[in-house]
């Protein structure tokens, strides 16, 4: 009780408040998208948009995985290197999400959830069926750019589902539970694309998308409540939405083929320098129109800015640890590729855990103290796994996962449940696209940097030697280990820093109460 009168006092007092808009809308249009929820629109059970959600961000995550491992098969089927057309496979697939993740943020602020998550499931099952069925490999890469453009549909939009779903004295833990099914989708991937791969074809690891998007599309229809309709009154920024898209691109190709090219030839500082100016341009164009992309006032808010800021280093720290633990258990410890796969379960399955906890815990206590200690524990938990070698037991590699993942889980739901709770109502699609954009922009800066760091230090090249290990003297196989463990260290270290850093942004951002 006391509670909710100093909230109705803040709210009061504050008129920038979600409440103080509802109270004083500056145009129609705001009052309809400020305006309660309709009759049936209450009337949907939010257990099931949390089951529809959960099908869709667990396809779209996981298909940012499971190709991985499936690569060399369809490598050999197509007759083409893996250095080349293969890898843009995984490439424009990332690049494609990241690069219109905010523009479909907007739209779903225009347009209505509902219609947007419909065409997202419809085009993303549609562009797994035809990636499935793609006679040459430049059609599956084409087929999996518009792949990429039904999960950014998804991603986009899941978030803002959830946020309207449920009360807000829920939201921290229901976006636990999104956050368990994000871990479970990008996780389960390798494991579930290699026994596919195994037993079927590599074309099954789309296939398998088809019936569980027919179902969700019917699931969807009938279950959301929500309206169709087109909001009139409302603009929308082409010019906006092309710069930030092009601005994009331009650093997530810098990214990905900078370890390939070189950081410093031209080609990559070219696209580096390009994108940022771009972004600038974006920046000024936003400024100037009546209906940005980007509502740039939101950086206003401290606990915005620093909670976003804090979620990109934490995927930036946390993703090298899917990312070089394979490298660390098959190459240099000789594990086969199932036993890798399991060994790599516990950061899921502690986030599984821990998420949905720390969400409930947020909403009572607040975010701060919990996101921010769970940062640190993730920090603690790429130095103890820096500390692995070439004789750790099982058991050590288990249980130094075990504490990173529980980092993870407790930083990640109180995090996004502080952004989502900065963003008014009617914006609530771009704060979604936010963070599913901190999260792909952070993986791909993990495996640049960290991918950078471990090949120059001469691990990768160790590990592709210690595969052949059989052929190899002693004095050899030792001088190798130490070249690899010493890359894996330098790599996971650095991570720790980065995380580090996130705590103190984390720290610096004040109550979300």
């Amino acid at each position: 009780m006391r509670q909710t009168e100093e909230r109705e006092q803040e709210e009061a007092a504050n008129p920038s408040s979600p409440a103080g808009r509802e109270e004083k809308p500056r145009t129609q249009q705001d009052a309809r998208e400020t305006a309660p929820l309709s009759v049936e629109e209450q009337s949907t059970n939010k257990w099931a948009v949390l089951g529809i959600v959960a099908v869709g961000i667990f396809m779209a995550t996981l298909d940012s995985s499971i190709v991985n491992i499936s690569l060399p098969s369809i490598s050999a089927y197509f007759q083409a290197p893996l250095n080349g057309l293969v890898e843009w496979i995984i490439i424009a697939y990332l690049i494609t999400i990241a690069s219109v993740l905010l523009t479909f943020g907007r739209l779903a602020d225009m347009f209505g959830r509902k219609i947007l998550w419909m065409i997202g499931l419809g085009v993303f099952t549609l562009g797994s069926a035809l990636c499935g069925a793609a006679p040459s490999l430049i059609l599956l890469v084409l087929f999996r750019v518009l792949q990429g453009f039904g999960g950014a549909l998804l991603m986009a939009n899941s978030t803002a589902m959830l946020t309207r779903a449920f009360p807000e004295s829920e939201r921290g833990r229901v976006l636990g539970l999104n956050a368990v099914v994000v871990s479970l989708g990008v996780s389960a991937g390798p494991t579930l694309g290699g026994v596919i791969t195994t037993y079927l074809t590599w074309r099954w690891i789309f296939y398998v998308n088809v019936p569980i998007g027919i179902v969700g599309l019917v699931f969807t229809w009938y279950v959301l409540k929500e309206a169709i309709r087109f909001r009139g009154g409302q603009k929308f920024d082409p010019w906006g939405a092309m710069i930030l898209s092009a601005g994009i691109i331009a650093i997530m190709l810098g990214l990905s083929f900078g370890q390939d090219s070189g950081w410093a030839s031209p080609f990559i500082i070219g696209l580096f320098v390009g994108g940022l100016l771009l972004l600038v341009g974006f920046v000024g164009v936003e400024k100037r129109v009546a209906a940005p992309i980007v509502d740039l006032t939101l950086f206003r808010n401290r606990l915005f800015a620093a909670a976003n800021t804090s979620g990109l280093l934490s995927f930036f720290a946390l993703f090298a640890v899917s990312f070089l633990l394979p490298f660390y258990l098959e190459n240099l410890r000789g594990y086969p590729t199932d036993v890798a796969g399991l060994l790599l379960t516990p950061v899921p399955l502690a986030v599984s855990l821990v998420a949905p906890v720390s969400g409930w815990l947020s909403d009572r206590f607040g975010s701060r103290v919990l996101s921010s200690m769970g940062l640190a524990i993730a920090a603690l938990g790429l130095w103890l796994l820096s500390q692995l070698n070439a004789d750790s037991s099982m058991f050590d590699i288990i249980w130094r996962l075990v504490v990173t993942g529980i980092g993870q889980g407790l930083f990640q739901s109180p995090n996004n449940s502080a952004v989502m709770g900065t963003v008014p109502r009617e914006r609530r699609g771009i704060g979604s696209g936010f963070l599913s954009t901190v999260r792909v922009v952070g993986q791909s800066l993990s495996v640049a940097v960290a991918g950078a760091i471990f090949a120059g230090l001469g691990a990768a090249q160790a590990g592709q030697v210690l595969t052949h290990v059989n052929h190899l003297s002693p004095e050899k196989v030792a001088a190798l280990q130490n070249t690899f463990v010493n890359g894996f260290h330098g790599a996971l270290i650095v991570c720790a820093a980065i995380a580090s850093i996130g705590v103190l942004t984390s720290l610096v951002r004040g109550n979300a109460r």
